[in-house]
């Protein structure tokens, strides 16, 4: 897929880190399809930034498992693997899983209240088919809830896999907009458990909510890989 031309992004960024946030967004979004070899002159001249740099930002990419690189030879995105939905949700739906419950002790009616406008705003992208700010949105609403657990070790320990699933995300949510919907049932449902302060209800729900779609992003790879 061709390069954007004329980024803009922070001149008070790093070299380094305006180039690895950039990369990173692109193979996100898709925009840097899976398989595609990238050439560091050309992200060079798309970012107006020297090739150090460039090539500095795709080892800590290789490094979080976005691009493989055979130094000499080529440097490509990562493809998405069926298998890899199947070890990359479970893990992240045991943290939320934890970071619901812990939010359901002590959840106060006014944060109750923000997560009712993200859900709100999430239906509206959804409806207008803005899958990527529908995912933002969707993003949004679980780093919420994490935060009101207020466990580092549940926010570390997820940023990587969401970064994973984000590139499972945004297939799934340019599907069937039916199956989308059952996300906001299940977002409505947990703050339904908020409301009463059900720790094992919402632990259950936010669990279902990140399983659910591991099998649909599962399922549709498997088709992929048949057809």
């Amino acid at each position: 897929m061709p390069i954007p031309q004329n980024i803009s992004t922070p001149i008070r960024l790093l070299a380094k880190d305006k180039a690895f946030n950039q990369l990173q967004q692109w193979i996100l979004d898709g925009t840097l399809e899976p398989g595609e070899q990238i050439y560091d002159s050309e992200i060079s001249k798309a970012l107006g930034i020297s090739r150090t740099p460039i090539r500095e930002a795709l080892q800590l990419l290789e490094v979080q498992g976005f691009i493989e690189m055979r130094p000499g030879k080529e440097t490509r995105v990562t493809k998405i693997n069926k298998e890899d939905a199947l070890k990359i949700y479970p893990p992240l739906a045991s943290l939320h899983a934890l970071a619901a419950e812990e939010a359901a002790k002590i959840i106060t009616a006014e944060q109750i209240e923000k997560l009712k406008n993200i859900t709100s705003d999430y239906e509206q992208l959804i409806d207008h088919q803005e899958s990527f700010k529908a995912i933002e949105s969707d993003e949004k609403f679980h780093n919420a809830i994490v935060e009101l657990a207020d466990n580092p070790y549940i926010t570390d320990f997820s940023s990587i896999l969401q970064l994973h699933i984000r590139r499972f995300k945004f297939v799934f949510l340019k599907r069937d907009p039916i199956i989308v919907k059952e996300s906001l049932k299940e977002h409505r449902a947990l703050i339904q458990a908020f409301e009463i302060h059900d720790t094992k209800q919402a632990a259950a729900i936010m669990k279902q909510n990140w399983l659910r779609p591991m099998k649909e992003v599962y399922h549709f790879l498997v088709g992929e890989t048949e057809s």
